[in-house]
C-alpha cells in the first residue's frame, strides 16, 4: 500500500540574525554553503503515514515537531528554506509534491484533503465570530454550497464531535465555551470537509486530565468513523501511547527513533527514548528517590553540534558520536534508531 504522506530528507532552515551569527557561527560542513547564515530547525527527517494510520511524533519543546507540521501544511514563513520531498496521495492515484506546489493549489488541499488542529484553540479561533460561522467558513472555502447549507454542515460537524445541543452552541462565541468545548470546535472545523490526513499539534496540552482523555477518545472514534490518517504531535509519551500505531521520536531537529508503538515502549533503542521513558513516574516508582531525569538541555538550533545532537547529554557516547550525524540503523524489522553505540551495524 502506498503511503498517504511520505516525507523524505526534509530539512528546514531559518536565517539567523547578524547578532546570532556573531555569537554562534555554524560549522560550514553542517549545512553546506552559506551555513553561517542559516540554522536548521529540522535535519534530514524521513517518515511516512499509511491511509488510516496514526503516527505519533514525540520530542521535547524545540525538537522541530510543530515546524515539521507547518511545512507539511505549507504554513511556514517566507524566510524559511525547505529542502527534501513531501509527497501526498490526493485520492486520484497520482502523488502530489507539496514542496513544489503553487500556493493556490496548496490552499485547495489545505482544509479539504489535509487539515490541522492547533495547540491553543483560544488563539486559533476568531474571538468576534460565532463558532458555527467559523466552521461554516471552512465549508464555504472548499465547497460550492449556500451559506444556509454551510451552516447546516457546521452544526452537523459539531454533532460529530459530541458537542451537546449543537444548534445552540453554534451561536456561541469562543469565550462562552469551556476549553474542552473550544477544542472540539477546532476538531469539528478540521474534519467538516472530510480530509484524508489530520495533523493534531498537541491538541490536549491545555486541558485537564479528564477532558484530555475525552478528546483522545473522540479522536480515536473519528479516526475509525471517517478512516482518517493522523499525525499526532505531543511531548507526552503517555498521551501518544493511547492513539498512535507507530511512534517517531525527534530530538533537536533530527529523527532519533522510529518504530511500532509496542517496540518503542517495550524495547526503546535510542538513549534519548530510554531516558524519556525512565522519566515517566509509575505506580512502581520509589517515592523516596528523585525522579529520573536527562541531564543537560536541548541545544539551540544555532549551536547544534556537527555530530549526534544528543551526544553532549548521552551516557553511552563515544568520540565518533561527535564527528557526524549517525545514520538510522534498523534494529529489528521496521524499528529504526540513530545510535551506532547501542545498536552497532551488523558487518
Amino acid at each position: 500500500m502506498r503511503p498517504l504522506l511520505d516525507v523524505r530528507d526534509l530539512t528546514i532552515e531559518f536565517p539567523q540574525s547578524r547578532a546570532g551569527r556573531e555569537r554562534a557561527p555554524l560549522p560550514a560542513r553542517q549545512n553546506g554553503a552559506g551555513a553561517d547564515a542559516a540554522a536548521a530547525a529540522v535535519r534530514r527527517l524521513s517518515f511516512s503515514i499509511a491511509p488510516g494510520e496514526v503516527l505519533g511524533l514525540v520530542g521535547e519543546s524545540g525538537s522541530g515537531k510543530s515546524v515539521t507540521s507547518l511545512a507539511i501544511m505549507g504554513l511556514l514563513p517566507p524566510a524559511a528554506t525547505v529542502k527534501g520531498e513531501i509527497t501526498f496521495q490526493n485520492g486520484d492515484g497520482m502523488p502530489t509534491h507539496l514542496t513544489s506546489l503553487p500556493p493556490d493549489r496548496l490552499r485547495e488541499l489545505r482544509g479539504s484533503r489535509m487539515a490541522m488542529i492547533f495547540q491553543e484553540p483560544m488563539t486559533a479561533l476568531n474571538p468576534v465570530m460565532r463558532v458555527g460561522d467559523q466552521i461554516a467558513e471552512a465549508v464555504l472555502a472548499h465547497r460550492r454550497v449556500s451559506k444556509k447549507e454551510a451552516w447546516g454542515q457546521a452544526v452537523e460537524g459539531m454533532r460529530d464531535v459530541a458537542i451537546p445541543d449543537p444548534e445552540q452552541r453554534a451561536r456561541s462565541y469562543p469565550h462562552q465555551l469551556s476549553g474542552g468545548m473550544r477544542q472540539r470546535v477546532m476538531i469539528a472545523m478540521a474534519i467538516v470537509n472530510r480530509p484524508q490526513l489530520l495533523i493534531a499539534d498537541e491538541p490536549t496540552t491545555a486541558l485537564d486530565v479528564t477532558i484530555q482523555q475525552q478528546i483522545l477518545d473522540l479522536l480515536n472514534d473519528l479516526r475509525h468513523k471517517f478512516g482518517l490518517a493522523m499525525l499526532f504531535i505531543s511531548h507526552d509519551l503517555a498521551v501518544v501511547s493511547h492513539v498512535a500505531d507507530r511512534v517517531a521520536v525527534m530530538y533537536a531537529g533530527s529523527l532519533v527513533e522510529l518504530g511500532a508503538k509496542a517496540d518503542i515502549f517495550r524495547a526503546p533503542a535510542h538513549p534519548y527514548t530510554q531516558g524519556l521513558l525512565r522519566a515517566i513516574p509509575t505506580l512502581a516508582t520509589n517515592r523516596a528517590l528523585p525522579l529520573a531525569t536527562i541531564e543537560g538541555t536541548v541545544p539551540p538550533i544555532a549551536q547544534l553540534p556537527p555530530g549526534c545532537p544528543f551526544e553532549p547529554r548521552c551516557s553511552h557516547r563515544v568520540a565518533a558520536c561527535a564527528d557526524e550525524l549517525p545514520p538510522l540503523i534498523e534494529v529489528i524489522p521496521n524499528h529504526w534508531a540513530r545510535c551506532p553505540v547501542v545498536n552497532p551495524p551488523q558487518i
